[in-house]
């Protein structure tokens, strides 16, 4: 299906992205379904030690759950498994395979998300035919340690400067998100404050209440 850009901009508000990482004995599948019975928006495939099977294996139990919900469902990096399995599409950081290659392979009705940490860099992703941009790390994480820092004023910077949705990431969670205001942003990207919770039904709720306040249309 073709994702209209409107429809993207909305599907920014909470983003789940995944790591089995913090499951702690739970299956990806029962964690991804109470997030988007909690208010997720977004899911985000990211599994960087899985093999491609594994991959596989996942996106095709996630696929059927996002659908049914009705949230964009993407894997990361992974072109060539989005196509094998229909995902709605894919995220390439700027080390990845290119933008422009990524929609030739998945052609025009895919979503094809695009990381950037820099007005630059948000530009010619744009010009490349990025659907969304994901800005960060915002904040230290331990997830993506290595990850090139943006200051408030640059996520600002950057969401004045492109037409196409922009999500923050790196470090944000119930305690944090507040620190978006008035930046311009369309949502949150998380990982752990979703997927390290007890309860990730109950945390993507919070988190979806909270970007309602924070989030201006």
């Amino acid at each position: 299906m073709k994702w209209s850009l409107d429809a993207i901009r909305k599907s920014m508000l909470v983003y789940a992205v995944t790591d089995r990482a913090w499951l702690n004995g739970r299956t990806l599948a029962e964690c991804v379904q109470q997030a988007v019975d909690g208010g997720a928006t977004f899911v985000q495939l990211r599994e960087k030690d899985a093999s491609h099977d594994e991959i596989v294996r996942l996106a095709n139990e996630l696929l059927p759950l996002c659908r049914k919900a009705g949230v964009p469902f993407v894997i990361d990096d992974e072109v060539e498994i989005a196509l094998e399995v229909g995902a709605d599409g894919v995220h390439v950081g700027q080390d990845d395979m290119a933008c422009e290659r990524a929609r030739a392979m998945l052609g025009p009705d895919a979503i094809v998300g695009v990381s950037a940490q820099t007005v630059g860099q948000a530009l010619a992703a744009q010009a490349a035919g990025a659907d969304y941009l994901g800005v960060g790390a915002l904040i230290p994480t331990p997830t993506k340690p290595d990850a090139v820092d943006v200051t408030f004023d640059e996520l600002r910077a950057i969401c004045d400067a492109v037409d196409i949705p922009v999500v923050g990431i790196g470090g944000l969670n119930a305690r944090t998100v507040a620190q978006l205001k008035g930046s311009h942003v369309d949502g949150a990207a998380v990982v752990s404050a979703i997927f390290a919770a007890e309860d990730c039904k109950a945390a993507a709720c919070e988190l979806h209440d909270l970007m309602e306040e924070i989030v201006t249309r």
